[in-house]
Formats: structure tokens, sequence, C-alpha cells
């Protein structure tokens, strides 16, 4: 008996430690000073968190937990090597199999537990397995999205809403039937797989513009479903791991919208992406400038400001190196480069920080939208490198466009404007540019990587 109480006192002494580096890792990861820091704590506390359930006395045979080991380490190894421009469909199959996990474990706990289910655990349970169930498919809706294996643009009929709402009606009517009586466990499997088809037809009206925000969603949900599993296994850590996953991602996800001036009403239910007609008869009817790598180079040498602005182009182009290069021939010539960063570029929060961190420019020439926009008529050149939508000034001025009201970073402002782009395709909004169009606007036709390969090459002299 003493054995048992002192190693379950060491128990907890692990648990606080690894809950103390999930808040510090949190914590640090606000900054890009300590981000590493932060990085390297949160895998430290995941460590004892593993340690300290490893040594719980409930275990009588470790070798299925060895399997399970060794398999998981299989799929995460290969998971976590992929490029930057797949991370964001990693990040979502990451949240969905740690969804799958509560559900599961949600459904185990209630078979083993009914009917003498108290009616605060029941609760807490169907919590745990409505967020885990819809979680777990509307973030491989996303993943699918994000791999270009679904379509990106959203996927809607007619009364989708009303089904949706229908659905969460059932799966919280059955959840409440369940709590008062937990005997009638043929509304469990309703509950569950009510839950799992939410999450498909949650997640397939949403479009490729809005999947920053639903990613924090899904995590901000993953995280509450886990803080729920630690009500019901009774684990402080879990609720602590939980409540601050589901937290910062709710926070995050706040972020985002504002970035977009969208409500989550809009984001979820508006099917955002939809291609405007007038998108593709329009840029046939408007003449565009466009220019070569040689004249392009020649305009940036001239500069004296040059702001960059990257988008997922440049991510899905793997152009970020190739713009280190072009910072660093700028930089020698004497020209001050920035980069312009809008909160909603790319397809998951801070995206383009994570690509030119990648690439080693520097942390302090990354300027946030609200530091930068006021800096735009002062500029000389900005350069657009794949970014669509941020870049729009319809956003300012056509109360018809889908994206009015967003913030958007001020480039058209600036005395010469170059967009790097493969084709006069929409981007995920499905609406047309005007800024293309502008007199001060240079079109630059092609693959990023290659376009600012021939810049830097022009800028070196041709060799």
């Amino acid at each position: 008996m003493t054995e048992f109480a002192g190693s379950q006192y060491v128990i907890e002494i692990i648990y606080l430690i690894a809950s103390a580096l999930f808040i510090l890792s949190l914590k640090w990861m606000s900054s890009p000073a300590t981000a590493r820091h932060g990085i390297l704590a949160g895998e430290i506390g995941m460590v004892l968190a593993i340690g300290g359930t490893l040594l719980h006395h409930g275990i009588v045979d470790y070798k299925w937990i060895i399997i399970a080991l060794v398999l998981g380490s299989g799929i995460g190894i290969p998971l976590g090597m992929v490029q930057m421009t797949a991370v964001p469909q990693r990040t979502a199959l990451s949240h969905a199999f740690g969804a799958l996990c509560v559900t599961l474990v949600g459904t185990a706990e209630f078979y083993l537990r009914t009917p003498h289910v108290e009616k605060f655990m029941m609760s807490v349970l169907s919590m745990e397995v409505i967020l885990g169930g819809l979680t777990f498919t509307g973030s491989l809706m996303a993943a699918g999205k994000l791999q270009e294996i679904l379509p990106q643009r959203p996927i809607t009929y007619k009364g989708q809403n009303f089904v949706n709402f229908l659905l969460f009606v059932v799966a919280i009517g059955s959840a409440v039937y369940l709590v008062l009586h937990p005997e009638a466990k043929v509304f469990f499997p309703i509950v569950v797989g009510v839950s799992l088809i939410f999450g498909v037809l949650l997640v397939i009206p949403i479009g490729g513009a809005d999947m920053p925000t639903v990613i924090s969603l899904l995590n901000s949900y993953a995280g509450l479903s886990a803080a729920a599993m630690g009500f019901v296994l009774d684990s402080k850590l879990l609720i602590i791991a939980g409540a601050l996953d589901g937290s910062s991602g709710l926070i995050l996800s706040i972020i985002m919208s504002k970035a977009m001036n969208r409500s989550f009403t809009n984001v979820l239910f508006g099917a955002f992406g939809q291609v405007q007609a007038s998108a593709a008869a329009g840029q046939e009817a408007k003449p565009v400038r466009s220019a070569t790598p040689e004249e392009a180079a020649a305009i940036l040498a001239a500069a004296n400001k040059v702001v960059i602005v990257p988008g997922y182009g440049m991510a899905v182009a793997q152009a970020q190196h190739k713009v280190r290069e072009l910072y660093d021939m700028l930089t020698k010539k004497g020209v001050e480069v920035r980069f312009a960063i809008h909160p909603v570029a790319g397809r998951m929060p801070g995206h383009m920080n994570v690509l030119l961190a990648e690439a080693d420019i520097p942390y302090d020439r990354l300027i946030e939208m609200d530091e930068i926009n006021g800096d735009f008529p002062q500029t000389d050149v900005a350069l657009i490198i794949g970014a669509n939508d941020v870049t729009n000034p319809a956003a300012r001025t056509d109360q018809s466009s889908p994206i009015f009201g967003m913030p958007i970073l001020d480039v058209d402002k600036a005395h010469t404007v170059m967009v790097i782009k493969r084709s006069m395709s929409p981007g995920f909004a499905g609406i047309d540019n005007p800024l293309y169009y502008l007199d001060q606007t240079l079109m630059l036709f092609g693959d990023a990587k290659q376009f600012v390969g021939g810049i830097v090459r022009e800028l070196g002299g041709g060799h």
C-alpha cells in the first residue's frame, strides 16, 4: 500500500511538471525570440506526460502499449517530415487523430460504466464524443481540401444549414436523453454517428480561403474534447492541456476572423469562396501590363524601399529560399527590404512567418499588416509573390464584394506594384482583383521560384 501511494505521488509530481511545461510552452511560443524554447518545453512536457502514464499502477501488460507506441511513431515520424506546404493538412490530420482517440476513449468509458453513470459524468462524456466525433471527420475534410483531394471551393446544396442544424439538435437531444436515462444505450451510437456526419457536413461548405480559421477552430474543438476526457478519466493533466489547447485555438480563431472582418457564423455557414461569374469575364475584358525578369530586376535595383508580400503561391512554388537570395542581393545594393505579413496569408495561422523563417530571413524584417500599411505610400516597389485576396482593393471599395470590409495590405498605394502569379485566375475568395489592372501594376507571369530566380540572376549580372 505504501509503495502504491509512493508511486502515485511520483506520477502526480511528473504530471505537475508536465502541466507547468505546457503552460510555459504556450507562453514562450508567443514571441519569436523564445519560440524554440516553447517548442522544446512542450516536447519535454509531452514526454513526461507519457512517461508518467506508463508508470500507472493499473497497467498489467505493456505488450500492446509498446506495439501502439511503435505503430504511432511509425506514422508520426513521416508525417512530421513533410514539406512546409503540406504542414496545414498535416496539422489537420493531427487534429483528426487526436479527436479519434478522444471519441474511442469516450465510447469505451461509456460501455464500461453504464448504466451506473452520474448525470455530470454522462454530460461530460457526451460532450467528449460529440466534439471528438465532429472534429475527427471535420479535420479529415479540412485535410482533404488542403491536399486538393476534395474540391477547395465550397460544396453546397439547398437547405444545407437547416440539415446541419437538425443534425446538431439530434446529437444534443440524444445526449440529453442519455444524461437522464443512461441505461438507454441505443442512443449512444446515435450521438457518435450523428457527430461524425455533422463534422463532414460542417466543413465541406467552407472554402479554401477560410481554412486557416477552420483549422484553428478545429484545434479548439480538439482541446475542449480532450479536457472533457480529462474529467471522465479523472486526469488533471488532460484537463489543463485540453483547456490550454481549446482556449488558445478559440482565441486564434477570433483573431483570424477579425483579420478577415468576418464572424464565426459567416465563416462556418457563408460558403465563402464560390467563384463569382464576373471574375473570369472581367479579366478578359481588361488590359494588363506584364514584365520580364530583366525588367523587374531593373526596377527593383533602382528602388530605395521594397516591400515583399508573400502568399500561398510562394509556398506552393517552394520559392522562399529564392526570396531569401533576392533579399540578400537587394540588401547588398543598399535597398531597404521588408516583408508585409497578412494574418490570414497562406493556409494556416503563421504560415508565411514559418516559411520565411525556414529560409533564415531575419525575423525583424517581417512586419505585420497594421504596422506596415502606413508605409506603402513611401514604398517604391511592392512585390507580391503568390498573394491574392489579402491585397485586393475591392475589400475597401466594393460593397458587393464578398471580402468587403476585410483589412488588406495597402499595396496599391505603392509607387510600383509587381505581382508574380501563374495566371489571372481568381484567388480562394473566387473574385477578380482590380489591383492587376492599375496603371502602376506589372504582372510577372510564371512560377514564383523560377521567376524570382530569374530576377536574382539579372541582379547578379546574369551569371
